[in-house]
């Protein structure tokens, strides 16, 4: 059987106020499930051959806290970040956030979610490749209407926490895997969202690099932000407050 993690309560509107941050105008979620999959089933099929990536999965994540995700290749990891996300729709099962269930919505609908609420980083193609880094940072923010000040100020802050200050105006392709790597986190955290979705963070990055970038994670955590972050780094695993396994298309508790 899988396991439940986490809260059992439905977030409602209500639960999902926006208070201050401390830091401009940029919201802080309070606390409560930031989001909660229900009984997710995730099938595949082939002409003849049928393959079960998700077999009635349940995950729970509160607000400002950081959980882990790990276990070996196929065992639905990546499938159920996906869907969390928005970007792959569930044989089965239920995916709450604030009230409203995402496989429930249209695509266009999944996508507004995902701007307002939900950063993602995933291994590879997170930037946009005619967009500058400090652009593609601040994409979701002047798409979310922040004042050109706060955004100015928010970009200038990331760049620096992530040691890119000097490749600000340098595009996609002009960057080393582990740059790409880090101005895309850049981009996911910029809005402070309600919950980040991480996969191998640091998986490009050397020591001193990755302990900044998890130091950022942490901050974010400490802002209000859920996390999951799928990894197979034990250093990245211990700076989480729970880990969770997945095993032949469940969720379980890691200790």
């Amino acid at each position: 059987m899988s396991s439940r993690t986490g809260g059992s309560g439905r977030t409602t509107p209500s639960d999902a106020e926006i208070v201050p941050s401390g830091r401009g105008t940029s919201p802080r979620w309070v606390s409560g499930p930031a989001i909660e999959a229900c009984g997710l089933y995730k099938i595949y099929r082939e002409t003849e051959v049928e393959t079960v990536a998700l077999r009635g999965a349940e995950l729970v994540l509160e607000a400002g806290s950081w959980t882990t995700l790990m276990g070996p290749s196929g065992s639905g990891k990546s499938t159920l970040v996906h869907i969390l996300a928005g970007l792959l729709e569930p044989s089965g099962g239920s995916v709450m956030m604030d009230g409203r269930d995402l496989t429930r919505l249209s695509v266009p609908d999944r996508a507004r979610e995902r701007r307002r609420r939900i950063g993602l980083v995933m291994q590879r193609d997170n930037l946009h490749p005619l967009l500058d880094v400090a652009g593609n940072i601040s994409l979701p923010l002047r798409l979310d209407g922040r004042p050109p000040g706060e955004v100015r100020q928010r970009v200038d802050e990331l760049l620096a926490q992530v040691g890119l200050a000097e490749r600000r105006h340098h595009r996609a392709g002009q960057l080393s895997g582990g740059e790409n790597q880090r101005a895309a986190i850049a981009l996911a955290v910029a809005p402070r969202p309600r919950l980040l979705l991480t996969d191998e963070p640091t998986g490009e990055l050397d020591e001193a690099t990755a302990a900044r970038i998890l130091d950022l994670l942490a901050e974010l955590r400490d802002e209000g932000t859920a996390l999951l972050t799928v990894t197979h780094n034990p250093q990245v695993a211990d700076r989480a407050d729970r880990r969770l396994e997945m095993r032949d298309g469940e969720v379980h508790d890691a200790g």
